[in-house]
């Protein structure tokens, strides 16, 4: 006995080696077959990383397991992943490994697939991306085994789990996704008739031309169907499955013939209670409904029979009904009763176009509001036809008191309709309004809108909105967000294509204020939204908002923009793509009225504008207080007292306070001054200008109807040469400055001799010619430094001594033909102590054996400077 056990057990371990050993023989073969049944079935490029065989996983049955399938499509769809499978997994009898497969295929018994995504698509010519096996010759459905494969399958057992499935028609815009797919079936289907046993749970999303029909819900279905693969008829048969949480139960067929499919099908929800209608709705929004009281009925039933051909679909005859209905969620405070449904579905011809819905009555009550609607859509596939009506009052804020409705803000108003509207989707796409039948009203009252987008809550007090077969009126309109009031009337010339598609709202609007304040309408930044405290740092700037495509007239009492208050705005604001074009605007500001033309836009991250700006008779003390912008245009202003006028042009970005990015700004400016005062008492620039030239004095400068034009770039601006005027002395000045202060000017005064002191007088009295008496030098300031820490450099000496050697000049060319010695006599006299004998007291005679020490024209120019520095040093001890 011990003897016999000792050959069962080396028996069994030689035959566990062989069963270990054995795939490392087959391996090779078998990933040779799998390679020779893609090429031959499969008309696309195919990968995977590796085949594996294992006689021990599936034992007794040989498991085939292939890795990281990756199938790639030909032309016209080159190089789009069609699927991908983590591993698929097959199994069947040992004995098919030894196989000659150039005789017979090896017959597969069991597949598993996981991990698998497939990509089905149609493009908007019809071609379709998954038609990827190869035609044989031979193609009978009785002979399965065509000598061409290497492969037959005889499933008795199949899974597809954690996989999903994607659908796209590019034609008619549907996409279709399947996920979480788990699929699980039983039966042997290799006969000619037989019985498959399937379970299904998965996720469906359906959208259709940009309209979600189902989001993400989840399905079931538990199949027993027939397959007679002979006539590739495949009947249900004890099936029942579910939507979301609506339980569903159908029978019939679906049948492959030469021209497409067969299909007869019925369906009905197999209770009747309201409650049936709740599960139909996703579970995200309608909670768990088991606790939930309900009372009427709720009946879903139809059928679906006929062909599916290129031009016909099947017939529709298919109703939902609810009678006397009413629920109440056992946590919320109100209920919704008498509600009555009934809705048809039906398609009577087998043709695509004459589907349609008859929603015959959907009425409901909330508390005392009574809400009454009916609608009939045809020709669903195609430019669908809609003619509905609603009548009806809603308390809004009793919408989350009776379902459980999350809102990130509560919901309140009272919303009154009594409409009929008739129109086509496609009049809606191309604005064909002759098309867009409505009558009736809607009205809105004390309706309160908040959002983390927005600072301030929008109150709207009061909206009335007439509907006419061509026209919408909006006949009233008042409203209040933070301390910015809204009355506003107009015309909207497409309502519903802004309500029903992504159309831009279209219309004329008048609009009048008492304020208007900018900041009440900026945006909270994303990363403060959740911030309880936020400041003025944490907001981000105003956006034109992308939908509106319309004229906005503007009649405003006060517009609060920063610091500014803009009274009696009046103007056109064209809006459209996320930019405002003004035009004519018109408002009263630092004492004057300010003229604007041009845009603002919004369109990319950081805003932009273009204006045209026309002030006039502007308080300059207040307006250069005021406005930073003008500040930087020309620091100096602030010091004048009057009026000016000015043409500015402008153009630059706007920060997130809607202010310019003073590097940004580029532009022109005409100005005008309608003033005769200047402030110099609190100017270092004038107090360093009037040590330096003393003769004048600054705050007597004859500013009236001065003019000039200023162009500013990159944060600096250059100011054209322009004239200002002291009694006689006339004086240019241009230069440049920057936004930082900096200073680069050039003063020139043309200072007749007269100013220059008394020694300079009394060279001209003794000339004693008239001509000379109206000689001038020009003496040039050099301004630099910073508008707060000017330096100040002239070239009044060089100056002086110009004008005494020309003062000189003048006098010789008088006595040239009077002799030397009366010559040197009358420069002796002219330059007082500055003679040739310093020690001789009669100034007619002159030595002229002597040779004088030094420079007499210099010296006396020495003198007449000292005495004026004297002079001058003399005024300012007395003031």
């Amino acid at each position: 006995m011990k003897k016999a056990f000792k050959i069962i057990g080396i028996t069994i371990l030689i035959l566990f080696f062989i069963l270990l050993a054995t795939p490392f023989v087959f391996q090779s073969q078998i990933k040779d077959l799998v390679k020779t049944f893609i090429n031959q079935n499969v008309n696309a490029k195919v990968a995977f990383s590796d085949v594996s065989l294992s006689l021990l996983k599936s034992f007794p049955e040989a498991h085939v397991e292939v890795s990281d399938l990756v199938i790639t499509n030909f032309e016209p769809f080159e190089d789009e992943t069609l699927a991908t499978v983590k591993n698929i997994a097959l199994t069947m009898s040992v004995k098919e490994l030894f196989k000659n497969t150039d005789q017979e295929p090896i017959i597969v018994n069991t597949i598993s697939v996981n991990n698998a995504s497939l990509n089905l698509k149609t493009d908007s010519s019809g071609a379709v991306n998954y038609t990827i096996t190869k035609e044989t010759e031979n193609t009978s459905t009785n002979k399965p085994n065509s000598e061409n494969n290497s492969f037959s399958f005889n499933i008795e057992d199949y899974s597809i789990t954690n996989s999903a499935i994607t659908y796209s028609d590019e034609s008619t815009k549907t996409v279709i996704r399947i996920s979480e797919l788990n699929h699980y079936g039983k039966g042997k289907i290799s006969a000619n008739t037989s019985e498959l046993n399937t379970n299904t749970e998965a996720n469906v999303s359906i959208s259709m031309d940009s309209t979600t029909y189902l989001s993400n819900n989840p399905i079931t279905l538990e199949a027993l169907i027939d397959l007679d693969l002979n006539n590739q008829k495949y009947t249900f048969k004890d099936n029942k499955g579910s939507i979301n949480q609506l339980p569903i139960t159908f029978n019939g067929y679906v049948q492959f013939v030469e021209s497409g499919q067969d299909i007869d099908i019925t369906f009905q929800n197999p209770g009747s209670s309201f409650k049936d209608f709740l599960a139909v709705i996703p579970k995200v929004y309608s909670k768990n409904i088991e606790d939930v009281k309900t009372t009427g009925d709720f009946k879903v039933k139809g059928r679906i029979k006929g062909l599916i051909t290129e031009h016909t679909i099947p017939k529709l005859d298919i109703s939902i009904t609810s009678n006397n209905a009413s629920f109440k969620y056992p946590n919320l405070p109100k209920s919704v009763d008498n509600i009555t449904l009934n809705t048809v579905i039906k398609n009577e011809t087998g043709k695509t176009e004459d589907t349609y819905i008859d929603i015959k009555t959907l009425n409901f009550k909330i508390d005392q509001d009574a809400f009454k609607s009916s609608a009939i859509i045809k020709n669903l596939m195609g430019n669908m036809l809609v003619n509905a009506d609603i009548d009806g009052t809603l308390n809004l804020e009793n919408i989350t008191k009776a379902y459980p409705i999350e809102l990130d803000h509560s919901l309140t108003g009272i919303l009154k309709a009594k409409l009929n509207t008739a129109f086509d989707m496609n009049a809606i796409e191309i604005n064909a309004y002759e098309r867009i039948k409505n009558n009736g009203s809607v009205s809105i009252s004390d309706f309160i809108f908040s959002s983390e987008a927005i600072v301030n809550p929008i109150h709207i007090y009061k909206a009335d909105i007439n509907f006419n077969p061509t026209t919408v009126n909006l006949t009233n309109f008042i409203s209040k967000t933070g301390e910015s009031d809204l009355n506003a009337t107009g015309t909207i010339h497409n309502l519903l294509g802004f309500l029903l598609s992504d159309k831009k709202l279209q219309g004329n609007f008048n609009v009048k204020a008492t304020t208007f304040r900018i900041s009440d309408f900026m945006s909270v930044n994303k990363d403060g939204a959740n911030n309880s405290k936020q400041t003025t740092g944490q907001i981000e700037a105003l956006k034109i908002p992308d939908f509106l495509d319309c004229t906005i007239n503007a009649n405003v009492g006060t517009v609060v923009y920063d610091n500014l208050n803009l009274s009696n705005l009046k103007g056109s604001l064209l809006i459209k793509n996320q930019q405002a074009t003004l035009k004519d605007m018109t408002t009263t500001i630092f004492d004057g009225v300010l003229a604007i033309t041009g845009d603002v836009s919004t369109k990319a991250d950081t805003p932009t504008f273009n204006l045209n700006l026309g002030a006039d008779h502007f308080d300059i003390a207040k307006s250069f207080k005021d406005l930073k912008l003008f500040q930087n245009i020309a620091p100096i202003a602030k010091l004048l007292q009057g009026k000016m006028n000015s043409a500015i042009q402008l153009s630059g970005t706007l920060d997130h306070e809607f202010s310019p990015n003073l590097n940004s700004v580029s532009g022109t400016a005409l100005v005008e001054l309608l003033t005769t005062k200047i402030n110099t008492n609190k100017s270092e620039l004038f107090s360093k200008l009037d040590v330096a030239l003393g003769f004048i004095d600054f705050s007597k400068l004859n500013l009236k109807d001065l003019k000039t034009k200023l162009e500013f770039a990159n944060g600096k601006v250059n100011v054209k040469p322009f004239q200002l005027k002291y009694d006689d002395i006339i004086v240019e000045v241009s230069g440049s400055h920057s936004f930082d202060k900096t200073l680069s000017y050039n003063a020139v005064f043309d200072v007749p001799a007269k100013y220059l002191g008394t020694e300079v007088n009394n060279l001209i009295e003794k000339i004693n010619d008239n001509e000379v008496t109206k000689i001038t030098i020009p003496v040039t300031a050099n301004i630099t430094g910073s508008y707060t820490n000017p330096t100040i450099t002239t070239d009044l000496t060089s100056g002086i001594t110009n004008l005494t050697k020309q003062l000189i000049d003048i006098e010789k060319q008088k006595l040239i033909n009077k002799g030397k010695g009366k010559v040197e006599g009358l420069l002796s006299n002219l330059l007082g102590k500055n003679e040739v004998h310093t020690t001789t007291k009669d100034t007619t005679v002159a030595d002229t054996t002597t040779t004088p020490k030094t420079d007499p024209v210099k010296e006396g120019v020495k003198g007449i400077l000292g005495n004026f520095i004297k002079n001058k040093r003399k005024k300012d001890s007395l003031n």
